[in-house]
């Protein structure tokens, strides 16, 4: 059984490596645990819908009809940012090919020598200097890569992702260089919403039960209990969450960084990165340029499948009785030309006429026959004699 190597364009997230999940033609990238953002989907719109449908009704008429558009502009920028956080490349770094992976193996062979059997091989490492401070560059066994200045492994994701702060299961994908602005206005813009919420959802309560008593208003309005206690216990993470990175983007320091104790361990080794200015790290992590990703997902790659002769044999009866090929016949043409007979086909004719096998050659021991006359040929005949005659 004979193979037949069938060549196919493919898009290039559909062979990159990882544990990550791609839609819309590679446009949305996530993570493959994707449970937790589904909650976070969850929570955030039947919260908002339980104020929107108990709370601003009786606000917009007892207090300000701006109230309900403020809570729904500020839920669209929420909804905004945490879609462009969970569905976009947070700085996934390519693999090296096999060819760029034998080479860097042997250049660290060539570096670093024979080791004897029994000793463990010395660690792969490069310095670079970085604002006059020496940053080690650690290599990635499953990447085959000198990792980037604080980029990191993800073990979730399976990837190494530049300037690695963490992965959020939450948002439901890694938070590295391309999406931790949208992160943090994510969880800054939730965390105004949580207190929003929070606020009206308490004045309701107390405008109400002036005129009705708690108990009644209470069971006029059974969504407002849910949503206090929904936003009393999300209001000390989100906002936790948001201060403690607030406090690295003023350092221009990651998560990262910060529990392995980069900067502040026993060396005191200081942040190459910072500015030792709030302001102008704040406007690097925030309002810096937006970072192309390296990964071309929707770019175009030939792949070459091989297919077995006997599975390709059907498929090529299909399609040659889908699409009819007219096909040619060879007619003979006649020994001798006559007027119906093209002049271009003439010299063919004789040539085919040479070419033909004599009666001798084809059936030597045949006997002699002697040629009919032809009905032509004795009119011929019997003419010449009366003109004799």
């Amino acid at each position: 059984m004979s193979a037949v190597m069938i060549t196919r364009k493919v898009r290039k997230w559909e062979k990159l490596p990882g544990k990550n999940t791609f839609c819309c033609d590679g446009r949305v990238m996530m993570a493959r645990q994707k449970g937790v953002f589904y909650l976070t989907l969850f929570l955030i719109v039947g919260t908002c819908a339980l104020f929107f449908a108990f709370e601003c009704p009786y606000l917009a008429v007892h207090l300000s009809p701006a109230i309900p558009v403020f809570a729904a502009l500020l839920f669209l920028f929420v909804m905004a940012m945490l879609l462009r956080t969970s569905f976009s490349d947070p700085g996934v770094l390519p693999r090296a090919l096999p060819e760029e992976a034998t080479f860097i193996e042997m250049e660290i062979e060539a570096a670093n020598g024979n080791v004897p059997a029994g000793q463990r091989p010395p660690p792969r490492i490069r310095n670079v200097q970085i604002n006059n401070q020496i940053v080690k560059l650690k290599y990635c066994y499953t990447c085959k890569i000198f990792r980037p200045p604080r980029a990191s492994h993800c073990s979730i994701c399976d990837n190494c992702v530049d300037r690695f702060d963490h992965h959020c299961p939450w948002v439901g994908n890694c938070v590295g260089k391309r999406n931790y602005r949208y992160f943090y206005l994510f969880t800054m813009s939730l965390s105004l919403l949580t207190i929003y919420i929070f606020t009206f959802d308490i004045v309701h309560v107390v405008m109400r039960s002036v005129d009705n008593g708690f108990l009644n208003t209470l069971k006029e309005t059974p969504g407002t209990v849910l949503e206090v206690l929904v936003c009393f216990f999300t209001l000390w993470s989100v906002v936790g969450l948001t201060g403690f990175h607030t406090y690295l983007i003023s350092l221009n320091q990651t998560t990262n960084e910060d529990i392995k104790g980069s900067w502040s361990g026993k060396n005191r080794v200081q942040n190459p990165y910072s500015h030792k200015n709030i302001i102008k790290n704040c406007c690097e992590v925030l309002c810096g340029p937006t970072y192309p990703s390296v990964l071309d997902r929707r770019g175009v790659m030939q792949e070459d499948s091989p297919v077995s002769a006997t599975s390709a044999a059907p498929y090529s009866t299909s399609s040659s009785s889908s699409n009819p090929v007219p096909q040619t016949t060879k007619t003979t043409a006649p020994l001798i030309p006559n007027e119906h007979t093209p002049d271009d086909a003439k010299p063919s004719i004789a040539a085919s006429a040479e070419k033909s096998p004599s009666p001798k050659e084809e059936h030597p021991s045949a006997p002699k026959v002697p040629p009919l006359a032809s009905p032509e040929t004795d009119a011929e005949a019997s003419l010449a004699k009366d003109k004799t005659h």
